[in-house]
């Protein structure tokens, strides 16, 4: 016996060997929507600096208790960004640092002066690293740009001319040139 598509009884048959999607096979169910896939494009967009944890939050994602949050935001160890109303949010990168902070204080044993000196040397470490990247990336695109025109200069000589050897010298034989009289 062949399974039947129509045939309700066994939904496994339906389908298919992994079965029927949702509400196919069964009485009274239609053809389901399928949803567009041309969406609209997202309207916010969530990345590691997007500031969206309240204090509270952070401080457990943290293990930190909220008044240490506050401590290092007035030392400056870690600035979230504020609402409008001055609340305070933090980032994903916010809580990764705040979790810095307390393992180079408690495992390592560095005061917060320390961190915080700490901190703004890797701040201009990763700086300086993307400006080196800028300037690798304007000197490529200057070199790519000189051999292009190189490359221009080259294609516009002239086929028909031969280029300039310079005579090798075979003998040491002095020739005077006399013009006629």
């Amino acid at each position: 016996m062949s399974p039947n598509p129509m045939n309700p009884t066994n939904p496994m048959d339906a389908g298919g060997p992994i079965g029927p999607g949702l509400g196919e096979g069964l009485p009274g169910n239609g053809p389901r929507r399928t949803r567009r896939t041309a969406a609209a494009p997202p309207q916010y967009v969530l990345t590691e600096d997007t500031p969206v944890y309240v204090i509270s939050v952070a401080a457990e994602l943290s293990g930190l208790h909220p008044q240490t949050l506050r401590q290092y935001d007035r030392l400056g160890l870690v600035s979230p960004d504020r609402t409008a109303g001055r609340g305070r949010r933090y980032s994903a990168r916010d809580i990764q640092q705040l979790r810095e902070v307390q393992r180079l204080s408690q495992d390592e044993g560095i005061n917060l002066a320390g961190i915080k000196r700490i901190i703004e040397l890797e701040n201009q470490v990763t700086a300086l690293q993307a400006r080196i990247t800028e300037l690798v990336d304007s000197l490529e695109g200057a070199a790519t740009a000189l051999q292009q025109r190189e490359a221009a200069v080259h294609a516009s000589y002239r086929r028909d001319l031969v280029p300039y050897q310079p005579p090798t010298p075979q003998s040491s034989a002095l020739v005077v040139w006399r013009p006629k009289r």
